[in-house]
């Protein structure tokens, strides 16, 4: 054989070589981060199977949920729903009230004004809805800013819901006590008024309708509570997820949600702006002024983060495993604030799956 043609057919097998090197590695996954569409029932899905995962864990899953009371429950994995089940005659179309979870709607919503340049959360309340909404002395009414709601310090008397100004009484200086309290609502107050609309019709343009959620605002005794389906529950989970983008529409700047999902003061590192934090060194509880060492949920993720709400209403996000767990319901247990002992029993039977 010529040289040449020698030649010629080794270059070409070289070049074929390295070219099969530069093929994509079929097992790396290449799946992209999936939105559903605003409008509709249209929702990808992606099996436990595919994913690699124990489908033998699913039943008892399955079985907990049940026997703890729930109503609606949506694991979502880079945004394609995996289990979405419902009990005791929940549906895909039945509301549901959020509870405290909802505190994270005003934490968002809040971001929103900021980025819009309607407020600055490092202003003090009385600058947007005028003094005098508190009982406090004039002074140490004006230390409150809205930071100061997002992240539980007010300083206000937190032993009770009601957030009238003869309720609101001065306990500490703003920013050196951690409470948890409802008095996070007048962030509702300040929002309106700084946006000129009403509460319900600023949500709504800014939030709900951008990413289709459905939903609405419902007044219970002191609280005003959101209701909506646990789907909708699950789309502002995936928002959330990607750091407040919806695609391509940056609904909430992730600076924003950056601070909103970290340790937001000293007091209490297990809480952000009005989202809790796992994984951190302490935490404190609801309606307590005890500090807790180690994680808040040990059984689930260090970098999830939390929704959380009275009777066990739960949106919880976990970036390192693309996941988003929904849960609505009854208490579990017994009624009580945010957190309780179904948390860890519950990621127990969640990791199971992956583990």
């Amino acid at each position: 054989m010529p040289k040449s043609i020698l030649l010629l057919f080794i270059v070409l097998f070289c070049i074929n070589c390295s070219s099969d090197t530069t093929e994509p590695d079929p097992s790396t996954p290449t799946e992209t981060l999936y939105f559903p569409p605003i409008s509709g029932s249209t929702w990808e899905t992606k099996s436990i199977e595919s994913l690699g995962w124990k489908s033998s864990a699913v039943q008892p899953l399955l079985d907990y949920l049940a026997l703890k009371h729930s109503k609606g429950f949506i694991i979502i994995v880079n945004g394609r729903i995996v289990m979405e089940n419902y009990f005791n005659g929940h549906d895909t179309n039945t509301n549901w009230y959020w509870a405290s979870a909802g505190k994270t709607l005003t934490s968002t919503m809040t971001g929103i004004a900021q980025q819009e340049n309607l407020i600055n959360i490092n202003n003090k309340v009385s600058q947007y809805i005028g003094t005098g909404w508190t009982s406090a002395p004039i002074a140490k009414e004006n230390l409150i800013t809205c930071k100061n709601l997002l992240t539980m310090t007010s300083g206000l008397d937190d032993t009770t819901d009601n957030v009238s100004p003869s309720a609101l009484t001065y306990t500490s200086d703003a920013g050196t006590r951690w409470a948890y309290h409802n008095v996070y609502v007048k962030l509702q107050d300040v929002i309106a008024q700084a946006s000129g609309q009403t509460w319900n019709s600023y949500f709504n343009a800014k939030l709900r309708d951008k990413i289709g959620m459905n939903g609405t605002w419902l007044t219970s005794g002191n609280n005003i509570v959101y209701s909506s389906t646990t789907r909708s529950m699950a789309r502002f989970g995936l928002l959330m997820y990607n750091k407040g983008k919806w695609e391509n529409d940056v609904i909430l700047n992730e600076s924003y949600f950056n601070e909103a999902t970290n340790a937001s003061q000293n007091i209490n590192l297990g809480y952000g702006y009005l989202w809790w934090l796992n994984g951190k060194a302490n935490y404190h509880l609801p309606q307590s002024q005890a500090t807790f060492q180690g994680s808040i949920i040990p059984t689930a993720p260090n970098d999830m983060f939390m929704a959380l709400g009275k009777n066990d209403q739960k949106i919880y996000v976990v970036p390192s495993k693309k996941m988003v767990v929904i849960r609505m319901g009854d208490a579990a247990d017994n009624a009580n604030l945010a957190l309780s002992d179904f948390d860890e029993t519950l990621w127990t039977k969640i990791s199971a799956l992956y583990q």
